[in-house]
């Protein structure tokens, strides 16, 4: 910071004083006297120093002029106003400098002038002198007050001339004084009842100054005996600061007269009339009490005179000496002298943070003062000049552990009690994010009635977080969570400045009756810190729900019936009326009462219970057919209600129940509820209608793209082994290819094999379903009206082809080129399908693990999970046989193969082919009659 902020002082005293003597009632600027050169000063150095004057007076007499050196006075100075009686008068201030600190003090003595008149206190003095009174007498006098010491002070008195008194003064050991009047000559009330003095007081200054006072005699009659104390002094002490009307002594005088000359009355002598404004007397007792609070600062021993008086006029006087006992009644009174706020936190251990003078008014022990820091805060307190204290860092500052202290000084004196003084010093550091926020509570809990609106206030939560500015500034968060499969956003939502909880919903207590959630508390320092609290929320019932009755069912087709025996005596319970409410509490609670009735003196419904019991005999004038309509009401405010219609049958049989109830109207009260119920199943229905229509036609649109895709697509395919044929010998070429068009259904009997026109290129489904439906084949057959050669992979020679079809054609005919074969026969198509298998297997067999075995050639998706497996089993359409990949079993078959290619003719090669047409099974021609009505 500044220099002036931590000086590392090294506190100098310096032994240096002067003193100025300098005569009262000075004007304002007057030269007192040129500092700088008489404590050997630079004007530099008392400017670099900041040279100023310290004082603990509210008034400052002197100011230092520090441009040159001098010292002039500040305001007025009256030496009896700073002084009083003390002589001599002076006071002292020091005068501070710093860098180096320097303490010089000064003491000024105020010279006294003659600038104040004695005077009394009284402007006249009344006595009542008896005429005989005893030649001798003495009459206490009131002494003049002179402000002023030394030479200027009350000097003598002077009585005017009279023929019967003349004036004496007297002098205490202590040095006071006293004046009395004597009588010399005996009184005459008959030739002079009144006399009139006048007693001047002069002091002793140039020009002297003077003060009067009346002197007003009333002679009386005879009383010759005068009162007399039993103490010539009386001595005593009080407490300073003791309350008004306490006890300091008694004073007793007796008069030998008697009757009315004899009583004393006791009173202050008029030579010390002030004293009346500190104690009070009792005229007939003596006692001396406090008037007024006594302060030993400024009196520490007070002497008077009292008086006893008797009703002739006679006096006698005594001294009164009162010690004031001083009290510790003045706390020390801190003056901070400089202070620095706020401190930064790395400022080292013994910095100077601020000076401080400290004074007590009191004396001895009462105005010692210690001073100390107050807690254990990181500063301590050290002096090495004489009432001046530094505050000096002790510890590291750190603002983590405190952001701002607060430095109590206390001063306290040796006083019994003693007394102290508190100074506060706020001293503030500089902040650093490292606290987080606390919530004002650990768990939160509130209430919301159900049913509220949404974006209805429930409460809110606090958090304080004790750094400051963008340290402090909070964020509120709701933190994710499930409440039953539900975010809990979804139930209320937080205010991220004030941290209010509203109501996203609307709740309801039959649902949910309370759920708990997390708030964060988030600040916006760098990095932010949080802390989180938990907040439990309670749903309040209402009385939303009305009653539900449970029994009697009100059905609507039916007519259901109490019957009640014509002999059923009073009391006789009829049936129950059943309900529940769904709500709680006095929600819930359910009352009954009969609404409606053909007869309402004959049955009666229990309120509490729900029972229906008469309440009268039964008689024969009673009619058969009895509605009762009875209403359920709850607790709630405002209630809620259900109503239940009670058919009663009063009969003795059930015959006889019949024959009245078969002429009932059918005017039902129908359910409300199972209207709704049909009007939501009819809706339900109508949308799974509509959505599996649309799904249909989704799924068949996807089919047809999918099947247009592989259609136009470029990628190369795998062939299709037609059934009929079988590549036995490896070599060879295929000149004819039929597609057949596959039947199935669960029934075997029922499948078919329908031959189709000739195609020139056969695929293998690769999608998902695994096999290429019919209907794609049959619009790739009839699309392709040319033949396409296979692959050169394909071909077989002319002798490895089987059955007739293979009498066509040579060896360098390709597949696509020669005429069509003649229909095949059930040997010709078992051959080609066991062909068909063993090739499958055979080629499978090379694959490796996950690919066709064709990466080179084909694309990585032709996986085997897009291929049939062919080595577990082959289907034959239209026939219940089946063939397996077992390799016994394909020995069996190809011996067969080899056998029926022996046994069958060659083929016979037709000039004109023609595609070949499957013979047509019952399941085909049924499924070609409906192709043709579609």
């Amino acid at each position: 910071m500044s220099s002036c902020i931590f000086l590392m002082l090294f506190l100098i005293q310096v032994d240096a004083q002067i003193r100025y003597s300098i005569p009262e009632e000075m004007r304002k600027g007057s030269l007192i006297g040129n500092v700088a050169q008489d404590l050997g000063l630079d004007i530099k150095r008392l400017r670099s120093g900041r040279a100023r004057i310290v004082t603990g007076e509210n008034v400052q007499y002197a100011e230092l002029k520090t441009d040159k050196g001098t010292l002039v006075a500040n305001e007025r100075i009256d030496r009896e106003q700073l002084c009083g009686d003390v002589t001599p008068c002076s006071f002292t201030f020091e005068i501070l400098l710093e860098n180096p600190m320097e303490l010089h003090p000064v003491t000024i003595e105020v010279l006294d002038v003659n600038d104040n008149a004695p005077t009394f206190l009284s402007k006249d003095l009344d006595f009542e002198i008896s005429e005989f009174a005893t030649l001798g007498s003495l009459f206490d006098l009131e002494t003049a007050r002179d402000a002023d010491v030394g030479e200027n002070s009350l000097r003598n008195y002077v009585l005017s001339p009279n023929e019967n008194f003349v004036f004496k003064q007297h002098l205490d050991q202590d040095g006071g004084n006293y004046i009395q009047m004597v009588l010399e000559n005996a009184l005459d009330r008959e030739k002079q009842p009144r006399l009139n003095l006048k007693l001047v007081a002069v002091d002793g200054g140039s020009p002297q100054r003077s003060g009067t006072v009346n002197i007003n005699i009333e002679v009386l009659d005879a009383n010759d005996n005068a009162p007399v104390f039993n103490q010539r002094v009386y001595k005593a002490t009080v407490t300073e600061n003791s309350p008004k009307g306490a006890h300091v002594l008694t004073v007793n005088a007796s008069d030998i007269d008697s009757g009315a000359n004899g009583h004393v009355t006791y009173l202050f002598s008029k030579s010390n009339a002030p004293m009346s404004d500190f104690f009070k007397i009792n005229e007939v007792t003596g006692r001396i009490s406090v008037a007024k609070t006594v302060d030993y600062e400024k009196d520490k021993k007070i002497e008077f005179r009292v008086e006893a008086r008797d009703q002739g006029g006679l006096t006698d006087t005594s001294k009164v000496e009162i010690d004031i006992i001083d009290v510790n009644d003045n706390a020390p009174v801190i003056n901070v002298m400089s202070f620095t706020s706020p401190v930064s936190e790395d400022s080292p251990v013994g910095t100077t943070i601020g000076i401080i003078n400290v004074k007590d008014l009191d004396s001895g022990e009462n105005g010692q003062v210690r001073c100390s820091v107050e807690g254990s805060a990181a500063v301590e307190i050290k002096s090495n000049v004489r009432n001046y204290y530094a505050l000096v860092t002790n510890a590291p500052l750190d603002r983590e552990s405190l952001s701002e202290v607060n430095i109590t000084v206390i001063a306290s004196d040796s006083g019994k009690p003693p007394l102290s003084v508190n100074k506060v010093f706020n001293l503030k550091i500089s902040d650093v994010n490292d606290n987080a926020p606390v919530f004002t509570r650990a768990l939160y809990s509130a209430t919301l009635s159900e049913n509220n609106s949404p974006g209805l206030s429930v409460f809110s939560v606090t958090a304080k977080d004790p750094d400051e500015n963008q340290n402090a500034r909070l964020s509120y968060i709701l933190e994710d969570c499930d409440i039953s499969g539900t975010p809990v956003s979804s139930y209320i939502s937080v205010n991220s400045e004030n941290g209010v909880i509203s109501a996203a919903r609307s709740f309801d207590y039959e649902q949910t009756k309370e759920f708990m959630c997390v708030i964060k508390a988030q600040d916006g320092g760098s990095p932010p810190l949080s802390s989180n609290v938990t907040v439990k929320i309670l749903v309040q019932d209402q009385n939303d729900n009305a009653p539900q009755v449970l029994y009697p069912v009100q059905t609507g087709g039916s007519l259901v019936a109490e019957m009640v025996p014509r002999s059923a005596d009073v009391g006789y319970l009829v049936t129950k009326v059943v309900a529940v409410d769904v709500d709680s509490g006095q929600n819930a609670w359910l009352s009954y009462k009969l609404q409606k009735a053909a007869d309402k003196a004959l049955f009666e419904v229990g309120s509490q219970n729900g029972e229906i019991r008469t309440i009268r005999q039964v008689t024969d004038k009673d009619a058969v057919k009895q509605r009762l309509s009875v209403i359920v009401e709850d607790n709630g405010q405002p209630s809620r209600s259900a109503t239940v219609i009670v058919n009663v049958a009063v009969a003795d049989s059930f015959p006889e129940v019949l024959s009245e109830f078969t002429d009932f109207t059918h005017d039902k009260e129908y359910n409300d509820n199972l209207t709704f119920y049909l009007v939501l199943a009819l809706a339900v229905v109508s949308f799974l209608f509509i959505t599996c229509v649309v799904v249909i036609i989704s799924v068949k649109i996807y089919r047809w793209r999918q099947s247009r895709i592989l259609y136009h697509s470029n990628l190369p395919v795998i062939p299709y082994y037609p059934p009929r044929y079988s590549d036995t010998l490896g070599t060879g070429t295929l000149p004819h290819v039929y597609n057949y068009d596959t039947c199935r259904t669960t029934d075997s009997r029922k499948s078919d094999i329908k031959y189709m026109q000739p195609m020139s290129e056969s695929l293998v489904s690769v999608d998902d379903v695994g096999t290429e439906s019919a209907q794609n084949g049959l619009q790739r057959s009839t699309t392709s009206t040319l033949q396409k050669p296979p692959q050169n992979d394909w071909r077989f020679t002319q002798g490895q082809r089987p059955g007739p079809s293979g009498a066509a054609g040579g060896p360098e005919v390709t597949m696509g080129t020669g005429p069509w074969p003649q229909p095949p026969t059930e040997a010709e198509q078992l051959q080609a399908l066991m062909a068909a298998a063993n090739a499958v297997n055979e080629a499978t067999a090379t694959l490796g693990p996950g690919t066709m075995g064709l990466s080179t050639r084909y694309s990585p998706q032709f996986t085997l999970q897009h291929v049939p497996d062919y080595r577990q089993n082959v289907y034959i359409p239209g026939s219940t046989a089946t063939l397996t990949s077992n390799p016994q079993q394909q020995q069996q078959q190809a011996t067969a193969q080899q056998a029926t290619q022996q046994a069958l003719p060659p083929p016979q090669v037709s000039a004109q082919p023609e595609p070949p047409k499957a013979a047509q099974t019952p399941a085909s021609k049924k499924k070609s009659t409906k192709k043709e009505k579609k």
